[in-house]
């Protein structure tokens, strides 16, 4: 009974030894007597006992890692302080185990030291303005290094650049002029651009009131012209009229020239500025003017006889 547990024991000991289950996004680095022997995906792996030995257990998955602040100099004088981060992967287990004695480590340092050459190479700020540039530089330079250690370096981001407090301080007093400056300007850049708006519409309002009085004169002589032709078409249509009626009664030639005479006294009476006098009237017109001189001849005889009449 004793040897049976004892042999019961040895197999659930051999069993544990020999059936390993690797879990998901990792992998067993298995050696034989000291040596590299295999990498175990993830799933059910057996091995010898005594002979196989696990010697890492490798994550595949995205990992990161934190550098610790950083005193940098500048190029022009200035210590600052860096705060970055690392996002690696894994991508040969093997080499990630043999190639390097800590991995992280190896990062950590290849970090720091790039991060110094890279930044010791601008101006304070530059080291602001170019974040982007200075993340590009150090994962490219990250990624080659360690490729060796079978590891893939996808990005490198800064978290945080402190400059000392009097470097602190200067730079907020320059931003506060920087604003105000920039406040002064776009107010001043409102005021002109309003000042424009404002005389533009007042030039338009000018111009709309000089088309406006224009085309109220030029309405108001179109009127004017409308009613001196339809008074004149009105009173040709008069004269007209009387010379119809003239012309149907058979008159004789005195009394054409008198009504001659009346229809001009009519069309005298007109709003027009000028009258055109008809030929057949200027005849009649002088027979009047005959008959004032043979009167006023008589008046003038008879004045003169009188005195040797008494």
């Amino acid at each position: 009974m004793g040897f049976l547990l004892v042999l019961f024991i040895i197999l659930v000991i051999l069993a544990v030894k020999t059936i390993k289950v690797v879990r998901q996004s990792e992998v067993y680095i298995i050696e034989r007597l000291g040596k590299f022997h295999k990498v175990a995906e993830a799933g059910l792996t057996i091995i010898v006992p005594f002979m196989d030995t696990v010697r890492s257990v490798v994550s595949l998955k995205q990992q990161t890692m934190d550098i610790p602040p950083q005193g940098v100099i500048t190029s022009d004088n200035v210590t600052i302080t860096i705060d970055t981060v690392v996002f690696y992967k894994i991508t040969d287990p093997a080499r990630a185990v043999y190639e390097i004695q800590s991995l992280k480590k190896g990062i950590e340092y290849l970090a720091i030291t790039t991060i110094r050459d890279i930044v010791g190479k601008m101006e304070l700020d530059q080291t602001f303005s170019s974040r982007d540039v200075i993340n590009d530089k150090l994962r490219v330079i990250l990624d080659e290094a360690t490729d060796a250690w079978g590891c893939k370096v996808d990005r490198v981001e800064i978290k945080d650049i402190t400059p000392p407090a009097d470097i602190r301080d200067a730079m907020e007093k320059q931003m506060n002029a920087e604003r105000n400056k920039r406040a002064l300007i776009l107010e001043a850049e409102g005021e002109r651009q309003s000042a424009i708006t404002l005389a533009e519409g007042r030039k338009e309002a000018a111009i709309l009131d000089a088309e406006a009085d224009r085309e109220a004169k030029i309405r108001r002589a179109t009127g004017e012209a409308e009613a001196i032709k339809q008074v004149a078409d009105a009173k040709a249509k008069e004269i007209q009229m009387v010379y119809d009626a003239i012309k149907n009664a058979d008159p004789n030639e005195k009394l054409v020239q008198l009504k001659s005479l009346e229809a001009l006294q009519e069309v005298a009476k007109g709003e027009a500025n000028k009258i055109f006098i008809p030929f057949e009237a200027t005849s009649a017109l002088s027979s009047l003017g005959a008959v004032k001189d043979v009167m006023t001849d008589g008046k003038k005889h008879k004045k003169v006889n009188k005195p040797f009449e008494e």
